[in-house]
């Protein structure tokens, strides 16, 4: 019986450390990430409540910032370009004062898919991968203790087409980076063990089988649209996005 309570204590320590420790998250993205189509961002994006779904499952402090710009692509967040990555690394030099693991959760991808608009796009499989990959080599390589986790870009319907072009060409091209983004955490494994990892992947399904009641209708140039998640579907996906950090955490 006295082992028993040992072991039991020391799983029982192991649980609560993974759960106790302080979180700072960067969170890099678009539109989605952003929030826009919401009534109010600043409570309702989807890194928002991601964290508030982290600190209802973690004792320790959850803090984080929100980098996400309407109409980005990996292209504008290259470090050489240096127009969103100073943004990026200025965000990360205030939470890295702060106690805890920091991280950066990346969901690009719905911009570059597209087939004219965005800076870039379309951006072949390929780029995407050499763009995320500057982006995360330059995170590691700033931030040595830091973490990655890369999220799936969520569907949006064949028939979107607002300022800028994407359809059934842009929806399939978004689906051809989700390889390139195993590919990166395949070779990240070996290069920087325990460093990037692979977030969510249900989102997009989710979003897929219930446009109607969790994305937000917009009207295009080729009729009634779905990209941007709403109040309800922001919620969603930012558990979606908690629950894929949490893991990485545990």
């Amino acid at each position: 019986m006295k082992h028993l309570l040992i072991i039991a204590s020391f799983l029982f320590g192991t649980v609560q450390t993974g759960f106790s420790q302080n979180l700072n998250v960067v969170f890099i993205g678009n539109s989605i990430t952003y929030g826009a189509q919401l009534k109010d961002p600043s409570v309702e994006a989807p890194p928002v409540q991601a964290c508030a779904y982290m600190q209802q499952h973690c004792s320790g402090k959850v803090e984080f910032c929100n980098c996400g710009v309407s109409g980005l692509t990996t292209l504008d967040f290259l470090p050489i370009t240096e127009t969103q990555f100073p943004k990026v690394e200025k965000a990360a030099n205030e939470l890295s004062k702060n106690k805890g693991t920091l991280l950066f959760s990346i969901a690009l991808g719905t911009n570059d898919s597209a087939v004219q608009g965005p800076l870039g796009s379309p951006v072949l499989p390929i780029e995407y991968y050499v763009n995320m990959k500057s982006i995360i080599d330059e995170l590691l390589s700033s931030y040595p203790k830091c973490k990655v986790i890369l999220q799936h870009p969520i569907w949006y319907s064949p028939n979107t087409y607002n300022g800028c072009i994407y359809l059934v060409e842009g929806q399939k091209r978004l689906e051809s980076y989700f390889p390139m983004l195993d590919k990166l955490v395949l070779h990240y494994s070996k290069a920087f063990p325990n460093r990037v990892f692979l977030g969510d992947i249900e989102a997009y399904n989710f979003f897929k089988n219930n446009y109607l009641t969790h994305l937000t209708p917009e009207n295009g140039n080729a009729g009634i649209f779905y990209l941007h998640p709403n109040k309800d579907g922001a919620k969603i996906l930012g558990e979606y996005w908690g629950k894929s950090i949490l893991k990485v955490i545990k």
